[in-house]
């Protein structure tokens, strides 16, 4: 999970650890930090750079010559981009200059003319994968200003490990409730420059949601528990504001478009998974979330077609599929530069389908990722609202209705009987009932006294999937309370009343003698490639582990 420092710290301002010491305090709770990495690495000697003019190349027809303000001359550049607006920013590299790639810049002669410099493209400062044209910086800018400055990219990245049973730290929420010294009393959703309040309005539905010529239903309960839609029309697609894009490229994400951007921000933010498609794209004005026809074909917003099984969960309009459930939206409704009206997805899928679904199509994404790990039941409101806010800021438009909002099977909050004398028992050391809750309560737990041995401990949603019997919440107590915490010699513990199978000592009595004897243990893996197996898994853990073997030899 890439994290953004400052966009921790504006969730949570409490948060005053440089971010070495803030990578130690993740590692002590259970999520270390594999690297940081200063987000603008490599673009030191860039700048801002202002085209004044531009003209053709009188030696080559497809390149040509600008001048450009840095700030302390007007130089010449020669420019192979298609498009070049005078009186546009762009991200400019003197002479001298060594871009992210390696390539050092010198002045040089182009068909004839002088090029001082070059004008970037993304993919040339490492900042994405679009090489077709230079990048032309979104705002107003100073000539000669560092690039690093001017996008914002004065930021380190922290890329935190997180482990399959913790999907409530894929998000910057997730991490700042675990960095903040208060925990989730010390976090605030950042404001958003230019959004307005957005109170909505739903349309509730146990099966069928509709609300004027918009429908959504779901067909497939027992995979999709929820689902909702918001409508936004007369939105204005194009490219993101600096801010945006700036703490989009800090977490590792590239811009892609206003709207688009809006959703992956929000992904980013709380870690829940939206989409945005073209209404006017979509047949009948429906969603219907169904599992998929046999051999039913899609076009994915990767450009490639796939075929799907009945065994996955499709988003479908009143024709065919739009997307692939909890993986990625296809092609034929994605939001364009001309697409005027929206309709944002927010949902709820079960893990076990979206894994499934995207082993078979060896497909992982941002959204999959997550949704196998389990979002938050809880927050799906709050993602949804904090989208269309964002949405309305950047691409303008309007709300128009109520949310679809089609909840199959209401989450259920539950809580966790706990006992102080069984905390005791597990970790060695006493834990007195107030203690417990100063441990767990930062962390989003609710913790309530049920008797002179018992605390009732409601779990949050985001915690729902891996915290469900006393046992996790033990785990958690120690945790937090942290490891180095805990005396080097503990009380006493009872050994297992179950002795090992014969079989088992048998087994390690022959590996010591054979080993004695000089041979070596090969451990071969039970998966193979295609070319190694003859019996195809059903259900591979990887596309290239998709064969048991033939023979324990090798």
């Amino acid at each position: 999970m890439n994290v953004s420092y400052r966009w921790l710290r504006a969730i949570a301002p409490a948060i005053e650890d440089a971010p070495e010491t803030l990578a130690e305090r993740l590692a002590s709770r259970g999520a270390p930090v594999e690297s940081l990495e200063p987000v603008g690495e490599g673009l030191e000697g860039v700048i801002v750079g202002r085209v004044v003019s531009v003209r053709r190349h009188p030696n080559a027809d497809r390149l040509s010559l600008c001048e450009v303000d840095d700030g302390e001359n007007v130089v010449q550049v020669v420019c192979g981009a298609p498009v070049i607006h005078e009186g546009a920013c762009y991200p400019f590299a003197r002479p001298g200059v060594t871009l992210p790639g390696g390539i050092k810049l010198k002045k040089a002669k182009i068909r004839g003319e002088v090029s001082n410099g070059m004008l970037c493209s993304e993919r040339e400062l490492g900042l994405g994968r679009d090489a077709s044209g230079i990048l032309r910086l979104p705002g107003d800018f100073t000539p000669g200003q560092s690039l690093i400055e001017a996008l914002g990219l004065d930021d380190v990245r922290l890329d935190v490990e997180v482990t399959a049973n913790r999907g409530d730290l894929l998000s910057h929420v997730g991490v700042a409730r675990e960095a903040a010294p208060g925990g989730v009393a010390d976090l605030e959703l950042p404001e958003l420059p230019g959004a307005p309040c957005v109170e909505l309005d739903y349309a509730r539905d146990e099966a069928c949601a509709r609300a004027g010529d918009v429908e959504v239903r779901i067909d497939a309960p027992e995979l999709c528990p929820r689902y909702l839609g918001a409508v936004v029309r007369g939105v204005e697609v194009g490219p993101s504001p600096a801010w945006l894009q700036a703490r989009l490229r800090a977490a590792g994400a590239q811009p892609i478009n206003n709207v688009v951007d809006a959703t992956n921000y929000v992904l980013l933010e709380l870690g829940q998974p939206m989409h945005a498609f073209d209404l006017d794209r979509l047949a009948g004005g429906r969603i219907v979330v169904r599992r998929a026809a046999e051999g039913e074909p899609i076009t994915t917003l990767d450009d490639e077609e796939r075929t799907l099984t009945s065994s996955m969960l499709a988003i479908c309009d009143g024709e065919r599929p739009v997307a692939v459930a909890g993986v990625m939206g296809g092609a034929d409704s994605e939001v364009r530069a001309e697409t005027t009206d929206v309709l944002l997805e927010c949902a709820l899928f079960e893990p076990k389908s979206v894994r499934a679904t995207r082993r078979a199509l060896g497909l992982s994404t941002d959204a999959s990722y997550r949704f196998e790990r389990g979002v938050d039941p809880e927050g799906l409101e709050r993602a949804l609202e904090r989208c269309v806010a964002l949405v309305l800021a950047v691409a303008g438009g309007r709300v128009d209705g109520p949310v679809l909002d089609v909840n199959t099977r209401p989450f259920e909050p539950f809580s966790v009987r706990v006992r102080p004398s069984r905390v005791h028992a597990v970790l060695g050391i006493p834990f007195e009932p107030a203690r417990i809750g100063e441990l767990l309560e930062p962390l989003g737990f609710g913790v309530e006294r049920a008797g002179d041995d018992a605390l009732d401990v409601r779990v949050p949603g985001f915690r729902s999937y891996d915290v469900t019997r006393e046992i996790d919440v033990i785990e958690e107590v120690a945790r937090v309370h942290g490891y180095d915490g805990f005396p080097e010699t503990l009380g006493p513990s009872r050994p297992s009343s179950v002795p090992d199978h014969a079989l088992f000592a048998l087994e390690a009595d022959l590996r010591a003698l054979l080993v004695a004897r000089g041979l070596l243990e090969a451990q071969n893996p039970p998966f193979v490639g295609d070319a190694d197996g003859d019996v195809r898994v059903l259900n591979p853990v990887s596309a290239v582990e998709g064969h048991l073997r033939r023979a324990v030899l090798p």
